[in-house]
């Protein structure tokens, strides 16, 4: 929603892929990787690795390799909203959001107020 409230065109993947979305950036078409945590964002690391396929889902995690997703949108407890380049936390398979304030982009707070029509 946050990308669309910022006049950029989503897609979400026709099959399984290794990305959520599909962004159009001024500079081109961005593959995003969404992440939440129920943490706020000074104490909760953010899972930022994958699983590779395993049976009972028991492997090991892994980083992204930031030449398959070029973005992760994370979402930490607080609803703080942070938009992160993968090449800066390339490597990583955990990150504690409130390391990374330069990429805050905003607050999700906004879309879990109820709305009161009486006003």
């Amino acid at each position: 929603m946050w990308f669309l409230l910022c006049g950029y065109n989503t897609s979400l993947p026709m099959e399984p892929t290794i990305y959520d979305l599909l962004v159009s950036l001024p500079d081109g078409i961005k593959r995003v990787q969404v992440k939440t945590t129920t943490g706020n964002n000074n104490g909760r690391v953010v899972q930022v690795g994958r699983r590779p396929y395993s049976v009972g889902n028991r492997a090991r995690l892994v980083p992204y390799d930031p030449d398959e997703v070029d973005f992760f949108f994370i979402v930490d407890g607080d609803l703080t909203m942070y938009l992160i380049p993968s090449r800066v936390i390339a490597g990583f398979v955990g990150i504690l959001p409130g390391n990374y304030s330069e990429f805050i982009v905003g607050s999700a707070a906004f879309f879990m107020q109820k709305s009161n029509p009486a006003a």
